[in-house]
């Protein structure tokens, strides 16, 4: 490895991993630990408290979200232990989540159930995921493909709307906010519970001119968007959610979601690829959950997911991708008593292309059953699961995991797990003109993990490491140094190593949430890219932030920090190390009704997450909001 360790990650990263130093120092604070009582669902596809959770998982609330102010939901995601994040350009610019150093669409992400991604390369268009319209996100860190299937390797992320499940009533909602690059967002809902039925009906938009996303320098070293505009690069969005629940007399639960974005985006492009972009991301899920008998609960899902984007170049028109996922499953929890919760269930996918590109494949589907077992015996804990998938494409794959966690005390467990995991290449991977490989196989994973998580009296922390082998790794990226993205290849092997660290506490009523993450991602391969890094992984990071109220005035801050990784398999592309600070408050000067601001990257720091894309420079922006609850 030739990366520096900057001293502000080896200062903060022994902070949070010497958690003692700061207990001695910190008043008692129960508030800190409050989250472990948080219901979650995504670890085991069963409703279990975080804390009896064996799987490393973060949540992140709405109460959360209100605190930090967040511009985006990858704002969000990067401050979880283990994720990294790489943008092409600011808001609604492409947007890939790394989590535990595995590839950007190795992360399932789920929006109320449905699998949200792109057919055609496989990635969640986080990007476009509107931070208002969420009211909850579940973390996973680890292979989860013995529950899920493919895409599972480094985790799942569960992305849950706004609901109303919260409020007494009908409640209305409204914010209206402005700021750098002429930016400017508005929202307003109605939310309402009765009791037996609940609702929350949403619409926002936003609009930004942007600034220009990509340097001109692509152009001379062949990479990037391969383009010199010098121009203000805008984004526009306009969402609308629903999401509805009602309980029968019955006991059966019916539940209804609904999320619509619809965008324009700019970009630096050529004739070839365009540099303008209508897309309408869509996704659509109901659920019946019926508690049959004492023993038995049996829910059954269905749902679509639509990606569909038109290209432009100045005006006219040069491709145009449309997918779209149907899903069905059916899940049985069978109540043990002491022995147990037993989980029993089958999943079908089937994945739809349309596209003015002429792909060799346009249809594949997937049929999967899994299996689970949760035991708790004492101070012993188990999680042992396993599923069979049956691929139109592959044909059949198999995958298994098991957990064990030991309660030391009764605040400290310690947890070891071993998981499988494959993930099927995509339909740009296979059949896309020019750039695609028809022989690629499946990629596919073992891993190991052992952590230690704690809670005190003062707060929470936690340490876990793993491993994760990964054959027949996927990657699109250029592979010989010269600037272009070359056919995608697999890479026989590729080795990450990892150590996650996050605490939870309070220092004189500051709000302290802090994570470090240091990430060894190792290209494994018997060629000349042997002991490579492989690309946009920094091999540390570290986010901090800290929040106190005064009375009706908040006051935050956050810092994080990244180290420096590198754009090509070959390492000869390095993208710098960067250092940020965020500075937030907020005012409520009446009943309901708040102003926030926040100035972003205050020192202006130049940095890129992607090569030759810009990231935004200093920015303030200032909201009005009004919430009846």
């Amino acid at each position: 490895m030739n990366h520096r360790c900057l001293p502000v990650v080896a200062l903060l990263g022994c902070a949070v991993l010497l958690p003692v130093n700061i207990a001695a120092a910190a008043a008692p604070a129960e508030d800190a630990a409050d989250g472990l009582d948080d219901i979650v669902v995504t670890a085991t596809r069963t409703p279990q408290r975080e804390s009896a959770t064996l799987a490393p998982t973060t949540v992140i609330t709405r109460e959360d979200i209100e605190r930090l102010q967040p511009r985006t939901t990858y704002d969000l995601l990067r401050r979880s232990p283990g994720v990294s994040v790489a943008n092409q350009g600011g808001q609604g610019k492409l947007t890939s989540i790394f989590m535990r150093g595995t590839e950007s669409d190795h992360v399932l992400v789920l929006v109320d159930g449905i699998e949200y991604r792109r057919a055609t390369s496989g990635q969640p268009a986080i990007e476009d995921l509107p931070v208002d319209q969420i009211e909850r996100i579940e973390i996973v860190r680890g292979p989860r493909s013995s529950l899920y299937g493919s895409e599972a390797i480094g985790g799942v992320i569960q992305i849950f709307t706004r609901s109303g499940e919260g409020i007494r009533g009908t409640q209305p909602s409204f914010s209206i906010g402005g700021g750098s690059d002429d930016t400017f967002e508005t929202r307003a809902g109605l939310a309402g519970n009765d009791g037996k039925t609940h609702y929350n009906i949403s619409v926002s938009r936003f609009q930004t001119h942007g600034f220009d996303a990509c340097d001109g320098e692509s152009v001379t070293a062949g990479g990037g968007c391969f383009a010199d505009e010098p121009d203000d690069d805008g984004y526009e969005r306009v969402s609308g959610a629903l999401n509805f629940g009602h309980r029968f007399d019955s006991g059966v639960d019916f539940g209804l979601n609904l999320l619509r974005v619809e965008s324009e985006n700019e970009y630096d492009g050529s004739i070839f690829v365009g540099n303008e972009s209508d897309a309408i991301r869509q996704v659509l899920g109901t659920t019946l959950d019926w508690q049959a008998t004492e023993l038995w609960r049996t829910k059954l899902t269905a749902g679509a997911n639509w990606d569909e984007s038109e290209n432009y170049f100045n005006g006219v028109f040069v491709s145009r991708f449309d997918t779209r996922r149907n899903s069905l499953s059916w899940q049985n929890d069978f109540d043990l008593g002491n022995i147990g919760l037993f989980t029993l269930g089958a999943d079908h996918d089937e994945d739809n292309l349309d596209s003015s590109t002429d792909y060799d494949g346009t249809t594949r589907d997937n049929t999967g059953v899994f299996a689970q077992y949760l035991g708790d015996a004492g101070r012993h804990h188990v999680q042992l699961a396993g599923r069979y998938d049956d691929n139109e494409q592959f044909g059949s794959q198999t995958t298994g995991s098991a957990t064990y966690g030991f309660d030391l005390t009764e605040r400290y467990r310690l947890m070891t797990s071993y998981g499988t995991a494959f993930k099927a290449p995509t339909f740009d991977e296979l059949y896309f003109p020019g750039f695609s490989n028809p022989d690629l196989d499946p990629e596919t994973s073992d891993s190991i993990e052992v952590g230690l998580d704690a809670t005190q009296d003062w707060g929470d922390w936690s340490l876990h490491a793993y491993q994760t082998d990964i054959d027949n790794l996927i990657t699109n990226a250029d592979t010989d140094g010269d600037g272009f993205v070359d056919t995608p290849v697999n890479v026989s092997e590729s080795r990450i190593r990892g150590v996650e660290a996050s605490l939870g506490t309070a220092i004189a009523e500051w709000q302290i949430n802090a994570q470090a993450t240091w990430l060894d991602a190792e290209n494994r391969n018997d060629g000349a890219n042997r002991g490579n890094e492989l690309i946009r992984r920094p091999e540390h990071s570290v986010q901090l932030d800290v929040d106190r109220e005064f009375a009706r005035v908040s006051v935050g801050a956050s810092l994080f920090v990244a180290d420096s990784s590198y754009e090509d398999l070959a390492n000869e592309n390095e993208l710098d190390a960067y250092q940020l600070v965020d500075l937030r408050t907020g005012y409520r000067f009446a009943k309901n009704w708040q102003v926030e601001a926040q100035l972003n990257n205050i020192f202006d720091e130049t940095y890129q997450t992607s090569r030759f894309f810009e990231q935004p420079g200093r920015r303030l922006f200032v909201t009005l909001r009004y919430a009846a609850w």
